[in-house]
């Protein structure tokens, strides 16, 4: 028998707040977020805009995964934070550049600086 993966809210809080992840795979995720009236992408851009707004920092990394896998570029998501910085705030939205800056860095390889060159173990 399979045993199923439990879904990113059951991981965070299924084993203190269970209704609540729940509530939030069935209802905000399996309903609201599966609503045809707009696309998984335009869903991604708004919930980022307003998780920018209202500072809700927290939240952001998930969601700006979450926009990213749904097809919005990371150009796409510095310009929405340039946009909001005039109407949410400037610390709004230098803390979601940060937040996009973290998301991308962890999704990138592992990089070698251009001017290193690889070490080598040597015998000896």
């Amino acid at each position: 028998m399979a045993t199923e993966t439990p879904s990113r809210a059951q991981q965070l809080m299924g084993d203190i707040a269970p209704k609540l992840a729940q509530l939030t795979d069935d209802v905000l995720f399996g309903d609201v977020w599966e609503r045809p009236g707009l696309s998984p992408r335009d869903r991604s851009l708004i919930t980022v805009a307003t998780l920018t707004a209202l500072y809700r920092t927290g939240q952001l990394p998930s969601h700006l995964r979450l926009a990213l896998a749904n097809g919005v570029t990371p150009d796409e998501l510095v310009e929405m934070f340039t946009h909001l910085a005039f109407y949410a705030g400037w610390p709004n939205a230098i803390t979601a550049v940060t937040a996009l800056k973290e998301v991308l860095a962890e999704q990138q390889p592992a990089e070698q600086p251009a001017n290193e060159q690889p070490t080598t173990a040597h015998a000896g």
